[in-house]
């Protein structure tokens, strides 16, 4: 099985960069950010094809999560839709902004799952067994996402990356037999300071209290902010072709290109205003299926060449 993969960069990555810089103080960060201002991000599109049209999103869980962890996560994808979702905010309407992106408009909906409780890899994998596990659910006009379990190693996790895209041959012969797949690792038990931020304390820099997660899992909440993150740049960028910035090993995309970014008034450490619930006092900023409440990162609108939040 051939394959083709480059690694999201985690979650927290540039807000620790920031934060642990040690020749300057918080204070000052922000003071001189005032007096610079960076040139506008830009994605550049590099010709290559996009996923559009209908694409199924296949779920194979590796490992043991429960129906409700397996339900949340399921309800995200199918939330992106825009029939029957809530007003905005809404998952429906992040997802939208993929529209804006030139040559791509899809509409994703959630397609077969596959439960591999027992791991039969056993607990450690590398990208090719990633790759040999998305392979096993259906690749036409598809994402094939691998999630793994909170006790399951993966080649990267917690050291480079939350979470990785990238595609795979079906036929290692045939270069045209491309099929794009994800993976994204449940983090509570290894690092949850890095990938399930803000719902978890860094490991570094400023100790502020962690948000609320909204589904009441705190592992589950931090993968759903790393499934946006990797479906995004999949959309946008399945082949290496698409949309991106930088080097197409290591690249930003449509959300790693707006890490730590998750409503207005957004800084290195800080969230951004989000919205609270006034009866679980969870933090959120977008409404999906089932009465369910997301965390969703900012993406890059090429319309306004900036990080749109969705409050």
């Amino acid at each position: 099985m051939a394959s083709s993969v480059h690694y999201s960069p985690i979650l927290a990555s540039l807000l620790l960069l920031f934060l642990t810089l040690p020749h300057l103080s918080f204070a000052k960060t922000r003071k001189l950010a005032a007096l610079y201002q960076q040139p506008p991000l830009v994605l550049k599109y590099h010709k290559g094809p996009l996923l559009k049209g209908t694409v199924t999103v296949n779920l194979i869980w590796y490992g043991k999560f429960s129906p409700i962890q397996r339900s949340v996560i399921a309800d995200f994808v199918q939330s992106t839709a825009a029939k029957n979702t809530p007003p905005p905010p809404s998952v429906a309407s992040w997802w939208q902004t993929t529209e804006n992106y030139k040559g791509g408009s899809s509409d994703l909906v959630l397609g077969t799952q596959i439960l591999d409780e027992n791991c039969s890899l056993g607990k450690s994998l590398t990208t090719s067994q990633i790759v040999d596990l998305a392979s096993k659910a259906p690749t036409k006009d598809s994402i094939n996402v691998v999630c793994t379990a909170e006790d399951v190693l993966v080649d990267g996790f917690c050291m480079s990356s939350c979470g990785t895209h990238g595609s795979g041959l079906t036929d290692p012969k045939d270069a045209k037999s491309k099929f794009a797949y994800a993976w994204v690792g449940n983090p509570m038990s290894q690092c949850p300071g890095q990938c399930a931020w803000p719902f978890h304390q860094p490991p570094y820099g400023p100790q502020t209290p962690p948000l609320v997660a909204p589904n009441g899992d705190v592992g589950i909440d931090g993968m759903i902010i790393n499934l946006a993150t990797v479906l995004a740049g999949t959309v946008t960028d399945p082949f290496d072709s698409g949309y991106f910035q930088g080097p197409a090993t290591a690249p930003l995309e449509a959300v790693s290109a707006c890490t730590g970014i998750f409503g207005s008034g957004a800084y290195p450490g800080y969230t951004g205003s989000v919205l609270v619930d006034k009866t679980t006092g969870a933090s959120y900023n977008a409404e999906g299926l089932n009465g369910r409440k997301y965390l969703l990162p900012a993406m890059w609108d090429p319309k306004t060449s900036t990080c749109k939040t969705l409050v």
